[in-house]
């Protein structure tokens, strides 16, 4: 009865956590579409757009370091809650922006949230799931990312298009209403209650380059890098540059509602094989199918490849950020996990702070999608090499 009961209370610290990373996805998503709308209503130029979702991704950058950091610090729930807070707020206030000035800076604290909140609810979930199966438990939670996803496809074609994107960035200020009920909902995690000897945020960033960390730290900041950077470089460009290919603003949403479907059966499907194979396995695996699958995207000569590849690379992409979370929270200790974890997610915000203007730049002077998307093919496969050949199986002494 014990156990049932531990598993219940695990099950429960699962889903309330999932609802909150869904918020966090419902966020995202929701901006790739409004960069569509933005563009039609605003003239942006691609280079404005693209800056956008730059400026997005430093807050996320700083966001990510610095709540991994004090999470460590100050415990995992109330970090979990204070980000929830930051991002939905901005949220809201977002959708007042009259400006691009304005929006800018709003989306910046959005970012700052958003990427705060990642490693937090990660570590958080890691530390609550039971211990023989807590890669599966992380890359189950990873899931709800694929929901939120699905949510801001559904409100952005049905919302956007008939009421304005002010409206669909009000519904995503509602979180600020769900962290009320996580501060009752959540305990703190076992692991780090019994900490009891705790190193300076100093002694935790020197630790992540020590002798015993170097080489996971390297593997991990350029998995992170190059996954970051081929994810949000297609997926905020996913909406517009299909109404670049000549699909009208609905018909484009349509088509990424289909794709964002298959993501949950990615989630799922790389939860059974990081259980079933290994989490390196796993992520490798999904990592070489979503570069392949990004390849043909960019190459696609007709509606119907671009459908079934872009069904792929979401299928696939999905799948290999569940394995990669799972990977990640795992290489490093208790006493500065969520601190490794953030560092990684941090550094591979510079990507993200890159790809989306790099994408809207290469756009602006004449290159080919062939050619954006054999890039984002070589960073995934770089990527791929290094952990191949540098990286440990998550779990294993550094």
């Amino acid at each position: 009865m014990h156990k049932k009961k531990k598993k219940r209370r695990a099950l429960k610290m699962l889903s309330v956590s999932g609802v909150g990373l869904l918020f966090d996805s419902m966020d995202v998503g929701i901006l790739a579409f409004v960069l569509a709308a933005l563009q039609a209503e605003w003239g942006l130029a691609p280079t404005e757009m693209g800056f956008i979702g730059t400026i997005n991704f430093i807050g996320m950058a700083l966001g990510a370091a610095l709540a991994g950091l004090w999470a460590d610090r100050y415990g995992r729930k109330q970090l979990f809650i204070i980000t929830l807070l930051i991002y939905s707020i901005a949220t809201g206030l977002n959708a007042l922006a009259t400006s691009l000035i304005i929006f800018m800076v709003f989306r910046f604290i959005v970012g700052f949230g958003l990427g705060g909140e990642l490693p937090v609810v990660t570590t958080y979930v890691l530390e609550s799931a039971p211990q023989r199966n807590r890669a599966k438990w992380v890359v189950w939670l990873q899931s709800f990312w694929a929901g939120g996803a699905l949510l801001a496809a559904v409100i952005s074609y049905f919302v956007i298009p008939e009421y304005g994107w002010r409206i669909a960035l009000f519904i995503g200020a509602l979180p600020a209403l769900y962290a009320l009920y996580l501060r009752r909902a959540l305990p703190e995690t076992p692991a780090f209650t019994r900490q009891t000897n705790q190193q300076t945020i100093g002694q935790k960033i020197k630790l992540l380059w020590s002798a015993s960390y170097r080489r996971t730290t390297f593997v991990l900041w350029l998995l992170w890098f190059a996954s970051v950077f081929s994810y949000y470089g297609m997926l905020l460009w996913m909406p517009s540059i299909m109404v670049m290919k000549g699909f009208t603003l609905i018909k484009s949403f349509e088509y990424v509602l289909l794709m964002t479907l298959v993501q949950i059966p990615g989630y799922f499907t790389a939860a059974y094989f990081v259980d079933k194979w290994s989490k390196k396995a796993t992520l490798v695996t999904f990592m070489v199918l979503a570069a392949l699958s990004s390849l043909t995207f960019g190459l696609s000569p007709n509606v119907w490849t671009l459908l079934i590849s872009g069904v792929c690379l979401s299928f696939f992409n999905l799948g290999a950020w569940g394995a990669t979370y799972a990977y990640t929270a795992e290489q490093y200790p208790t006493s500065f996990r969520a601190t490794g974890t953030g560092w990684a997610a941090g550094f591979g915000r510079i990507a993200g702070i890159i790809a989306p203007y790099l994408v809207g730049l290469l756009i602006s002077i004449g290159i080919g999608f062939p050619y954006i998307f054999t890039m984002f093919f070589t960073m995934t496969m770089l990527a791929v090499l290094v952990v191949l050949f540098f990286g440990k199986e998550s779990g294993e002494e550094a």
